[in-house]
């Protein structure tokens, strides 16, 4: 009933699944343990979220195999319109600016991705997926780590890779504090039809309550007599104690406050999918690993959404996980060393802290009332938008290409 593993992965999510893929594209053999039935989490209902995916992880994903599916279902963001409320100043990317001249990002749809990546993980003899699976028993003494399943298995392993989201129960266990605060915001989710096309255009609009989002989609094809339907993602971030009244209102009530809020470019509006919420918080974790445990993703870090930077962040931790733990496999080393996970944090925690402190400072800026401030950040936006040089710095940031980039994000195996 023992097995032994170069890592073992706690967390079958997104970028639990990313991981396991990356390490056994570097030739480990790695186990990841999930609780649920993956099957589950591809229900429509389990999660109608969409993803922006930026340029330096799509050339991961497509280094890993995974370029037909940003190609045949991602939508490509090929420019960023941001305004504060329905002000005509505007600050615009556009991805005609950027070197290379890639799109800005992929959108699709959560559910595809984690269709893709469990393909992929079920197909790869490298990687053993147990789920549903419990973990009854974890231990990480001076030379292995292990985790015992409720059936009995024990698995092995230098290292455990804990993907197991905000509330890991394997970073509390550690004794790993986090700094962590809520806002005052909980993020409306859905699927909007249109009149107009969006010509692959995300439009983010600031109120003082929160930022109201739209993440263009690829088009319905033409079915049931019905013509070609163009579609958005919407994320509307609302203030907490109007989250319960936004969510009783009918399909056709919440999409006509969503077009009262665009101001009607896009034409009519029509939900498509059911409205999901989600309570907005940050954290970040005081470090990234202990005694034979490294953090990854939301189990080191959580962020206002306001940028659609969240998985980013995490696939981003992927890139430079895979990199530091295969080098480490090459020359021999123990890969549950602190040496490793030393040089795992030292290179993504100040990029995460980073990321993380400029959602906050936005989500503040922009959540200030009133006239004058209203007109300060209108100013703003249209002041950088006349920068060329400033406005290429920015978009080289949300593309998440600063830096030092493992070589995964160059879309390089290495």
């Amino acid at each position: 009933m023992q097995q032994n593993f170069d890592a073992l992965i706690v967390g079958g999510g997104l970028v639990g699944q990313t991981l396991a893929i990356a390490l056994a594209a570097h030739d480990l053999q790695v186990a990841v343990i999930e609780r649920a039935v993956p099957d589950a989490h591809l229900a429509p209902e389990f999660d109608g979220r969409a993803s922006a995916i930026a340029s330096s992880t799509a050339r991961m994903l497509r280094a890993l195999g995974l370029g037909d599916m940003l190609d045949e279902q991602g939508c490509p963001i090929r420019a960023i319109r941001v305004t504060d409320g329905l002000s005509p100043r505007r600050l615009h990317f556009d991805s005609a600016e950027a070197e290379p001249t890639e799109p800005l990002g992929i959108m699709v749809e959560n559910r595809t991705l984690r269709t893709n990546l469990l393909d992929r993980v079920r197909a790869d003899a490298r990687i053993t997926l147990f789920a549903p699976a419990d973990i009854v028993e974890t231990v990480r003494s001076a030379d292995r780590a292990s985790v015992t399943l409720a059936d009995g298995a024990v698995l092995r392993a230098p290292v455990i890779l804990a993907c197991d989201g905000r509330q890991s129960a394997l970073r509390r266990d550690a004794g790993i504090r986090t700094a962590r605060w809520q806002y005052d915001g909980t993020a409306i989710v859905t699927m909007l039809a249109h009149e107009k096309p969006h010509d692959h255009v995300a439009s983010e609009l600031f109120y003082p309550e929160g930022p109201f989002a739209l993440l263009p989609m690829r088009d319905l094809p033409a079915m049931d007599g019905k013509p070609v339907r163009h579609r958005s993602a919407l994320v509307w971030t609302i203030r907490s104690s109007d989250a319960a009244g936004v969510k009783a209102l009918s399909a056709r009530a919440l999409a006509h406050e969503a077009e009262k809020r665009m101001g009607g470019f896009l034409g009519h509006l029509e939900l498509i999918a059911p409205a999901s919420s989600y309570p907005l918080g940050l954290h970040h974790a005081e470090r990234y690993w202990a005694a034979r445990l490294i953090l990854v993703g939301d189990a080191a870090h959580g962020i206002h959404p306001i940028a659609g930077q969240g998985l980013n962040m995490g696939l981003r931790d992927v890139a430079a996980l895979a990199e530091v733990l295969s080098s480490s496999a090459r020359l021999g080393l123990d890969l549950g060393h602190p040496d490793v996970a030393r040089r795992y944090e030292r290179w993504r925690r100040a990029d995460n802290f980073a990321t993380a402190f400029a959602t906050d400072s936005l989500a503040r800026l922009f959540g200030v009332p009133g006239k004058a401030a209203h007109a300060i950040r209108s100013t703003g936006l249209a002041a950088v938008n006349r920068l060329p040089p400033l406005r290429r710095a920015f978009m080289k940031v949300a593309r998440g290409e600063s830096g030092d980039l493992p070589p995964l994000l160059r879309g390089e195996l290495g």
